[in-house]
């Protein structure tokens, strides 16, 4: 593997800086149009490419920074600090899933195809695996990949695809041996131009509404074998092995959007008047905020530990679900805590909390929910 560019912390911190200004500039005065229209605009993509913000880490040969897996993941925290929850999924399933597959598991070819367009912006990277009978159960998947000849004519249907509407390349995981159970399944790159692939309706959310989450149907969509991403049969093992990366970044996006949160409730509370005081006066508001304060800090320490573990190659399943799990809990109960110290403002969608509330509340359940982490983590200490 290639060595990963070391910056100094001065750069690293300066690298923050312009990602955090880009989001205030290009994002801030557009995100709640594109809240309203439930989706970004395609162009945005092409515009976090020329900045310089997409698959920071994939390596310089194929047209990235070639940096480690911290200042990619610095792209996603502003964003979620930011309260652009909608946009850091987007990205993060781009950069943070899509391109470590491809990178990790594709041949010089699907590299060269696909990772220099992905860094520009040029292809959005989704990933297929979620099915309206299978989410956490991935062996229950019915979408097939059948050979013929040197190609494998693909059938079936994904739902809740993140980047679904705008995708150019997906990762999608199929069945190419039905009766083999776990080694049947393999992982495909598939271009979206090819015929037979139709995007359906961009599904209503909760949350995220500027994230675009689709329905993806495969009708005898052809590719060629030399498609297959890791090896025929190794689809299940190789989700295994990539799943650590995306379960922490969406722990370091979940704290993040913790201490975004955190500042501007503290900003609102020193301002907000009751009985003649500011509200951050009152013992339980000061309180309120101490505890969350701690609680952030601590889970900020153990992602960053985890962080470094992964630029290592050491970042265990356990440590990882551990961190997805505290963290997306996390950051629901800084959500709620929040709003409830904004009171009725609080419960009006023109506050970023209001926004902030509905948004924290699907981390628990993608990328693994919280039930899958503490199945995992028990596993680590009791066995199955």
């Amino acid at each position: 593997m290639t060595q990963a560019v070391q910056l100094d912390q001065a750069e690293i911190d300066l690298f923050r800086d312009n990602v955090r200004k880009f989001f205030e500039n290009e994002v801030a005065p557009h995100y709640a149009q594109w809240e309203k229209d439930e989706i970004t605009p395609r162009a945005i993509w092409n515009t976090l490419g020329e900045n310089g913000l997409l698959c920071v880490d994939v390596p310089e040969e194929y047209g990235g920074f070639g940096a480690n897996f911290g200042l990619s993941a610095i792209v996603v925290e502003e964003a979620s600090r930011l309260g652009f929850g909608g946009l850091a999924s987007n990205i993060s399933v781009h950069s943070d899933i899509v391109a470590p597959y491809i990178l990790h598991l594709g041949t010089e070819e699907q590299k060269h195809t696909w990772l220099p367009k992905m860094v520009t912006g040029e292809a959005v990277g989704a990933i297929g695996m979620t099915e309206p009978g299978a989410g956490s159960d991935l062996q229950s998947m019915k979408t097939r990949a059948e050979k013929d000849g040197d190609s494998l004519v693909i059938n079936g249907q994904k739902t809740f695809i993140t980047n679904g509407q705008h995708c150019d390349v997906i990762v999608l995981a199929c069945k190419t041996d039905p009766a083999a159970g776990s080694r049947g399944m393999s992982l495909v790159t598939v271009d979206t131009s090819l015929p037979g692939f139709a995007r359906g309706r961009n599904l209503e959310k909760l949350g995220q509404h500027a994230a675009d989450t689709s329905e993806l149907f495969f009708e005898n969509v052809r590719v060629g074998a030399d498609q297959i991403l890791g090896g025929e049969g190794r689809g299940f093992a190789s989700l295994m092995n990539e799943l650590p990366r995306e379960r922490l970044i969406l722990a370091l996006g979940s704290v993040a959007a913790c201490e975004g949160m955190l500042e501007r409730t503290i900003e609102y509370v020193l301002e907000r008047k009751a009985f003649g005081v500011s509200v951050a006066q009152f013992q339980n508001t000061r309180f309120k905020l101490a505890e969350l304060k701690a609680q952030i800090e601590v889970n900020k320490a153990y992602v960053e530990k985890c962080s470094a573990q992964y630029d290592r190659g050491e970042l265990t399943a356990v440590a990882a679900s551990t961190a997805k799990l505290t963290c997306s809990e996390l950051q629901g109960k800084v959500a709620d805590e929040c709003l409830q110290l904004f009171g009725g403002y609080g419960y009006m969608l023109e506050y970023p909390i209001a926004r902030d509330y509905a948004d924290a509340r699907i981390q628990r359940i993608y990328g693994g929910t919280s039930e899958i982490m503490k199945e995992i983590i028990a596993r680590s200490i009791v066995g199955r």
